[in-house]
């Protein structure tokens, strides 16, 4: 039976992601999809995202920030930037095979003149910089294997996005390796949708359109799953967090334990002066989501200003 060979029209990287997972939990046959997202952070299985990216950065440039199935670093992904992924029957013997599952790909840059080698355990390299990251997930007796390619990507915004200040975070979660990159139109004169065809006819297989039924069950899994915060940012291992910031009324320090994307524990130190003790706002933020949205709701129901002299919410709100 011959690989379906499945061309995603969508850029949308929650659509994609919960595509990647449908299709793999459908049937058993042997898939190969090919897609590309609008630029977006996708974050690792096992990862904390807050501690990956700069959240600041992301919002300003409005870049989605979506966590996969499978484990690894965390990716910058946008629409120079060309994902696979291949659906394949677990033998057993394929797991962390990752020379497998690239070895198609670098026969296709070789084709092209260009050498690209497997390095360490799942990076592909030209001339010693990074074009590729892959990972790989099990689901009962299917294995998926998927993999960026750079072709075209803005390295300026990726540099922006996945740089964190690491004293803000201290988290047990899985943390990504940074590493010099490349992109694949820097080593030779081909356009992406060119290199798409190549990949797929690599694979010898059948094209495939999804149904109207196949994308109606990915959107319900877009909307239960990966569109939202319980999983992009809730699904993540326990951490402590710290930040200060000079106010005029004196340096706020402000600790967190956060589990889940829950805050378990606040609390604020410094040289700051207020009228009243900060602890039933400590209190008060204990439950709450770690996001801006639900910290602001929470900080609005106190005169802030009584407790941090001089302060409202929006002053505040930058220390969370």
């Amino acid at each position: 039976m011959k690989t379906l060979l499945i061309d995603l029209a969508s850029t949308s990287p929650q659509f994609n992601l919960a595509a990647e997972e449908y299709f793999l939990k459908k049937d058993d046959r042997d898939k190969l999809i090919l897609w590309q997202n609008e630029p977006s952070i996708i974050i690792g299985r096992n990862q904390n995202t807050l501690a990956e990216i700069n959240k600041e950065a992301a919002d300003s440039l409005g870049i989605h920030v979506v966590r996969r199935m499978s484990g690894g670093g965390a990716v910058f992904h946008d629409l120079g930037n060309l994902n696979y992924t291949y659906i394949t029957k677990n033998d057993g013997n394929d797991f962390l095979n990752f020379k497998k599952f690239t070895d198609p790909v670098i026969d296709v840059l070789a084709s092209l003149g260009v050498t690209a080698t497997l390095s360490g355990r799942n990076d592909l390299l030209i001339d010693g910089r990074k074009f590729s990251g892959n990972a790989q997930y099990v689901h009962k007796d299917m294995l998926l294997h998927h993999g960026t390619l750079m072709f075209r990507s803005d390295i300026s915004v990726l540099e922006k996005v996945l740089t964190v200040n690491e004293m803000k975070i201290k988290t047990k979660g899985i943390s990504s390796v940074k590493s010099r990159v490349t992109n694949i139109c820097d080593h030779c004169d081909i356009s992406i949708e060119r290199f798409k065809t190549l990949v797929f006819d690599a694979a010898d297989g059948e094209k495939y359109v999804p149904s109207d039924e196949d994308i109606a069950e990915v959107e319900k899994l877009k909307n239960e799953k990966y569109d939202t915060w319980d999983w992009n940012y809730g699904f993540s291992p326990k951490y402590s967090y710290h930040n200060a910031a000079h106010f005029a009324c004196g340096i706020i320090e402000l600790d967190m334990d956060i589990k889940n994307g829950i805050i378990e524990k606040v609390h604020f130190s410094g040289d700051f002066f207020g009228r009243m003790d900060a602890a039933p706002i400590e209190e008060a933020l204990c439950g709450v989501h770690h996001e801006e949205k639900e910290i602001r709701k929470t900080l609005e129901k106190f005169p802030i200003f009584e407790y941090f002299a001089g302060l409202c919410p929006d002053d505040l709100i930058i220390l969370f």
